[in-house]
């Protein structure tokens, strides 16, 4: 009984949840102490208390020893939980290998339309991961490992199942277009040199109308010899002191 799908899950393309993992690896996760002695009873909330403590993602490694990562995997294809329930994994920011474990099952089981929608903001997680296989432990990305579920047909020495083109969900089924970062700041660097250009427009604009004079201003007499003009005589300063008598 601890091996088999809950009755209440539905089939997935077709088939039993635990068989879109290979039946060779699927036994060698049922084998494993991992599997008997941290994977019994688990439940949709106390999952998560187990793929906070992975310290790596991958399938097997050695001789076909799968990792928890793989165990947890299969756990989660057996119990099969509420959408709403891989959401908030896919959420948990702060726990990066359990938003790792809910994008593998978001890959495994959901839509093609769903998965690039749901995916594709993971697109913007740089953290790095630990990756194992057999030739031993490597560092990879989120957005790598991303990028991994949307392109590639085997991750985590997983077949994963047929993804419908992006370009054919654009039209047929309306997903709207992805756009690159690189696009967006663009766009926005764009935009600031608008703004900056408009900013210049505006201080270089001069009106060419004349500005009305005021009443109270005093117009600008120059006091420069040649603009001067001549004095009147009733103006002249007169002096009242006696001249000195002329010795001629």
């Amino acid at each position: 009984m601890a091996n088999k799908t809950f009755k209440q899950a539905s089939s997935i393309h077709g088939r039993n949840p635990q068989h879109l993992i290979e039946n060779v690896i699927r036994q060698r996760v049922y084998e494993s102490a991992f599997w008997k002695e941290q994977c019994f009873a688990l439940t949709a909330e106390t999952i998560i208390d187990k793929a906070v403590e992975m310290q790596s993602i991958g399938g097997v490694y050695g001789n076909a020893r799968p990792l928890p990562f793989m165990c947890l995997l299969l756990k989660l294809l057996q119990l099969q939980p509420e959408r709403e329930i891989i959401f908030e994994y896919l959420q948990a920011e702060e726990f990066k290998y359990l938003r790792a474990l809910a994008a593998m099952y978001t890959r495994l089981c959901f839509k093609s339309f769903e998965v690039f929608d749901i995916l594709e903001p993971l697109l913007q997680d740089y953290r790095k991961l630990r990756l194992r296989n057999n030739s031993g432990y490597h560092i990879t990305h989120m957005d790598q490992f991303i990028d991994e579920l949307l392109t590639e047909e085997r991750v985590c020495d997983i077949i994963l199942p047929r993804l419908t083109r992006r370009d054919v969900l654009e039209e047929v089924e309306g997903l709207p277009k992805r756009k690159s970062p690189l696009d967006i700041g663009d766009e926005n660097e764009d935009r600031e040199n608008d703004d900056e250009s408009e900013d210049e427009d505006a201080d270089r604009f001069v009106s060419k109308s004349p500005s009305p004079a005021s009443d109270n201003d005093e117009r600008f007499v120059s006091r420069s010899p040649s603009g001067s003009p001549p004095p009147d005589d009733k103006d002249r300063f007169v002096s009242r002191s006696p001249s000195p008598p002329s010795d001629s």
